[in-house]
C-alpha cells in the first residue's frame, strides 16, 4: 500500500449555517444575469448581490472584507486567475445557487464566521496550488458553518484541482458542527495530495460530512488527516484507476494536532489505485479507536453512475 504523505498548508476560510433541508442541486436561475466588473467590498453591511456575471481576469470576481449579512445569490462568476469569491474577515455571509468555472477555486475565505455556501455548481478550477478547491475554510471557528448541496466537476486536462473541498485548522462547535452534507463531486487530479474531502487538515474539531457522492476525486475520496470529533457518514466514494489514484477513506493523523474522538461509519467505498490494485481504506492507527469503522462497506457494488451523466446545468 502507498500513501503520499501530504503536508498542505492552504489559506482559505469558508464559515457557513446549518443546511436546507433540501437536496437539490442549484437551479439555473443564473441565466438572466447581467454583465458586471468584479467586486471589491470593504466594511459593507446588510446587502445582497445578485444576478451579475463577472469575468474576474486577474482579480477575484467578487472580494469582501470585513463585511457582514451579505447574500451572493444567482451569480455568474468565471475565468479570473484567482478566485469567484474570496472573504476575509467577514460574519454571516450566504453564496447560494452560484454558477463558479474557470477560477483558481470557487470559494476561498479567510477569517470568517457564520458563512454559508449552499446549491452552487463549480467546473474546473485551476490552481496552482495552494489554490484549486471548489470550497475551502481555513481557520474558521463557531457555529453555523455549511458546505452543503453544491456540486463540482473537474474535467481531466481541462482542470488542475486540489482539494474539492477542504477544512484547514476550522473548528465547528459540538451544539453545531461544520456540515458538509450532499455534495456532488466528480473528477480531480492530477495532483498526487488532493482528492475530494479532506477534514482536519493541520487541525480541525466538531463537522460532519455525510451523505456526498464522489466519482474519481482524486488521490483520495475522502479523508480525516488529524482533530477530533469529526464524522464522516454514510457517504458514496467510488474511484477507478489513475495515474494519480491512492486510497478511497482514510484516518491518519498527519500533524502534532491532537487526532481522536473521530466516526466513520456506513459508507460505501470501492477504490482502485493506481496499481490497478482495491484500496478502499486505510487506517493508520494514530487517531485512537474510530467509532462505526466495523459498519462500512469496502469493495461496495457501486460505480461510476452513483452520479448522473450530467451534474452541471450549463447555459
Amino acid at each position: 500500500m502507498i500513501i503520499f504523505l501530504r503536508v498542505i498548508s492552504i489559506y482559505v476560510l469558508i464559515f457557513s449555517s446549518k443546511p436546507s433541508a433540501e437536496r437539490s442541486i442549484a437551479s439555473n436561475s443564473w441565466v438572466l444575469s447581467k454583465s458586471s466588473a468584479p467586486i471589491s467590498l470593504n466594511g459593507v453591511n446588510n446587502r445582497v448581490i445578485s444576478l451579475l456575471d463577472i469575468n474576474g481576469g486577474d482579480v477575484n470576481c467578487i472580494d469582501l472584507s470585513n463585511c457582514k449579512n451579505i447574500t451572493i445569490k444567482n451569480c455568474i462568476l468565471h475565468s479570473s486567475t484567482q478566485n469567484g469569491v474570496h472573504l476575509y474577515k467577514c460574519q454571516n455571509i450566504i453564496i447560494t445557487n452560484c454558477y463558479i468555472y474557470d477560477v483558481a477555486s470557487g470559494v476561498y475565505v479567510q477569517g470568517s464566521t457564520a458563512i454559508d455556501v449552499n446549491h452552487n455548481q463549480v467546473k474546473n478550477v485551476h490552481g496552482p496550488y495552494p489554490r484549486g478547491q471548489m470550497v475551502q475554510f481555513n481557520n474558521v471557528t463557531g457555529a453555523g458553518n455549511n458546505v452543503s448541496y453544491n456540486v463540482c466537476e473537474n474535467i481531466e486536462r481541462e482542470s488542475s484541482a486540489e482539494d474539492a473541498i477542504n477544512m484547514y485548522q476550522t473548528n465547528g462547535t459540538a451544539a453545531s458542527p461544520i456540515q458538509i452534507i450532499g455534495n456532488q463531486i466528480r473528477g480531480g487530479g492530477p495532483s498526487k495530495t488532493g482528492g475530494g474531502i479532506m477534514l482536519g487538515d493541520n487541525g480541525g474539531s466538531y463537522m460532519i460530512a455525510e451523505d456526498n457522492i464522489l466519482v474519481n476525486p482524486g488521490q483520495y475520496g475522502i479523508a480525516i488527516s488529524s482533530g477530533t470529533n469529526i464524522q464522516i457518514i454514510n457517504n458514496k466514494i467510488f474511484g477507478q484507476q489513475r495515474p494519480f489514484s491512492n486510497v478511497g477513506l482514510y484516518i491518519w493523523n498527519q500533524y502534532k494536532s491532537n487526532c481522536s474522538m473521530n466516526i466513520i461509519s456506513g459508507n460505501q467505498v470501492k477504490w482502485i489505485n493506481a496499481a490497478g490494485k482495491e484500496n478502499d481504506k486505510w487506517n493508520a492507527g494514530n487517531c485512537g479507536a474510530v467509532a462505526g469503522w466495523e459498519t462500512n462497506i469496502w469493495n461496495a457494488n457501486i460505480n461510476e453512475n452513483i452520479l448522473p451523466v450530467k451534474i452541471i446545468t450549463k447555459l
